[in-house]
């Protein structure tokens, strides 16, 4: 059995370059309105709980900004992430890799041995001991896999108004589409915050190694 399954490899690049067109365009939908609020509606700055800057073009998806073709990208792009990430779960489960690799035991959950895994990491040392990721590594994916990126595509749904005239219990879930918007900013920029401590610690840990491996699969285990 190879490192890394092809149905991991194939969604880890592809979820990859959806988030980054994702991400890109949503900053270009942001600027079109750079406030956030909690709720069913906002408009008013008095009523914002936080002011967004205007993201210059470089950063955004297309580089000029313009409401309607970012709307195309993200929709578009949002399709291709949200049925890429059913398929990969379900292969996920049907390959056991969920249960294999991710899921954690009761015992990696007791405060001693968290601590000694953040302590590991502290002087990057991060050997799974005997399996593919230690306790931190699942936690992380966990979260990501399981809350972030069902999140993101929930609260998308839920800002939709094509969505909310089909399922309106989604705006209410949420306590108001301004919500669903909020908490869809809050996910967004914690998958790059997730993204960049990734790649540190890909960084510190033999970077050529872990990059082939998510290509051709890696050694037999």
């Amino acid at each position: 059995m190879k490192r890394h399954a092809l149905s991991t490899r194939i969604w880890h690049w592809l979820n990859f370059a959806c988030l980054v067109v994702l991400f890109m365009s949503g900053l270009n939908i942001s600027n079109a309105h750079p406030r956030l609020y909690w709720g069913d509606w906002g408009f008013e700055a008095a009523d914002a709980w936080l002011f967004l800057p205007r993201y210059p073009g470089w950063m955004t998806i297309p580089s000029y900004y313009s409401l309607a073709a970012a709307r195309d990208w993200h929709v578009l792009t949002a399709w291709i992430f949200a049925v890429a990430l059913l398929l990969y779960m379900i292969a996920a489960l049907l390959n056991r890799h969920f249960r294999r690799d991710i899921a954690t035991s009761r015992e990696e959950w007791r405060p001693s041995a968290i601590g000694n895994d953040v302590r590991e990491h502290l002087r990057l040392n991060f050997e799974a001991h005997g399996q593919k990721y230690n306790f931190l590594q699942k936690a992380s994916y966990s979260l990501v896999l399981f809350i972030l990126l069902p999140l993101m595509i929930v609260t998308g749904m839920a800002m939709s108004p094509g969505m909310d005239a089909a399922w309106p219990f989604l705006t209410d879930i949420f306590g108001g589409r301004q919500s669903a918007r909020s908490i869809h900013f809050i996910c967004a920029w914690a998958l790059v915050a997730f993204f960049v401590v990734h790649v540190v610690l890909v960084l510190l840990s033999n970077p050529l190694r872990q990059v082939r491996d998510m290509i051709t699969g890696g050694g037999e285990r």
